[in-house]
């Protein structure tokens, strides 16, 4: 995508995490090149009054690119905002891990303008679109059937193009995209898959009986997940979110719907490099605290002092 071709720049902000200085560099960049920021009503808050605002429908259908403030959710959610009319979004880390999100915020203000120039490549991403009945939904990372109640198990039947395929009685079902693949799927001991594969991993979370290992499948493939009738609805969620129980009398279907999504990679290798440490580090044995005590004195106390300038109050 050319600059010229970028007028207009939706943003998502996430709804607790201070992301003014990012915003300021956005309206810069916006009167910089004459371009327009918007936001949606439920995100003005965070962004601040200078910055119109506009319904979800107009903020999809209507803007060029989105740059996502947050971690790895809220970039999701800048995704399944723009799944009908895939545009590029570019991620601003003010999370954790983030294995979506690219940029640190103090690198926004060159991001843009690499953006604007067309200088960045896309990442496509899958999502699953889910179908029950007159409702549908679509998720980038996950859709996990889970009990509706805490200690809940599950019991779910699995048909792939029609056939039975077998069934589940578990804590939680888990279908995976690639880009959900090092999420909960991966902490179920599911397969980590290559974000250019074009496939659904289907995880089972602490299995009973029936099937009780992954199964990667083919985005052709259609799934359908039926309840058993005689065990209480399971939730749902959609992407971390509560959608809908699973009605017994009514199937779900799953489809994997590539290139769903556009994520803005400025440098491809450096981000698979650093998604490689950051994967890795999660199989260490230690917590994060536990590690620091590894670390020299004086690299300790320099983490210490950042730390607390994160946390100085504004002004």
């Amino acid at each position: 995508m050319a600059g010229s071709e970028i007028t207009r720049v939706g943003v998502v902000a996430h709804p607790r995490k201070p992301v003014h200085d990012s915003v300021e560099v956005l309206v810069a960049y916006a009167s910089r090149h004459g371009v327009e920021l918007v936001v949606r009503d439920t995100d003005a808050a965070q962004v601040g009054a200078g910055v119109p605002v506009v319904s979800d429908a107009e903020f999809a259908a209507g803007v060029d690119a989105v740059v996502s403030l947050g971690g790895d959710g809220t970039m999701l959610g800048a995704m399944r905002l723009a799944v009908d009319r895939p545009v590029p979004v570019l991620g601003v880390n003010y999370g954790n891990v983030g294995f979506l999100v690219e940029i640190a915020p103090a690198e926004l203000a060159g991001a843009l303008e690499r953006l604007h120039s067309g200088d960045f490549e896309i990442e496509p991403h899958s999502c699953v679109a889910l179908e029950e009945g007159d409702a549908a939904v679509v998720a980038f990372n996950d859709v996990v059937v889970g009990g509706a109640e805490p200690g809940a198990t599950v019991e779910v039947d699995l048909l792939v193009d029609g056939a039975q395929f077998g069934y589940y009685r578990c804590d939680a079902l888990i279908l995976s995209t690639p880009t959900g693949s090092t999420a909960y799927n991966y902490a179920a001991g599911g397969p980590v898959i290559s974000p250019a594969a074009e496939v659904l991993a289907v995880t089972p979370v602490a299995s009973m009986s029936g099937v009780s290992r992954s199964i990667v499948l083919p985005a052709r493939d259609v799934v359908t997940l039926r309840s058993a009738a005689r065990s209480a609805p399971p939730m749902l969620r959609v992407d971390g979110n509560a959608w809908r129980p699973l009605d017994p009398a009514t199937p779900l279907t799953a489809t994997l719907r590539p290139d769903a999504a556009q994520v803005v990679r400025l440098d491809p290798g450096r981000h698979a490099r650093r998604s490689r440490v950051k994967l890795s580090l999660l199989d260490l044995p230690l917590r994060p605290e536990q590690m620091a005590e590894l670390l020299p004195t004086e690299v300790r106390e320099d983490l210490a002092r950042l730390r607390e300038r994160r946390q100085l109050p504004e002004g």
